[in-house]
């Protein structure tokens, strides 16, 4: 996803873009780490939509990390 498409999402969907990005950031790692992963390419993809998911809503003064423990509740 674009910078610019990151920017066009309201604050829940953006914590929810984060949550999502984090979450294929797990998956890709555990089929690195068994051997399944033939794209290596994707954990750097996903590492950069985090950063980005993150640096817009850093610049909106959203803490992601809070939003999500509220979520979980």
């Amino acid at each position: 996803m674009k910078r610019t498409d990151v920017n066009g999402l309201q604050d829940d969907q953006l914590v929810e873009f984060v949550r999502n990005a984090r979450e294929e950031l797990f998956n890709l790692r555990f089929q690195h780490a068994t051997g399944q992963l033939e794209n290596t390419a994707a954990l750097r993809h996903a590492r950069r939509e985090i950063a980005r998911g993150l640096t817009v809503a850093r610049a909106r003064g959203i803490d992601v990390d809070r939003e999500l423990k509220r979520q979980s509740e």
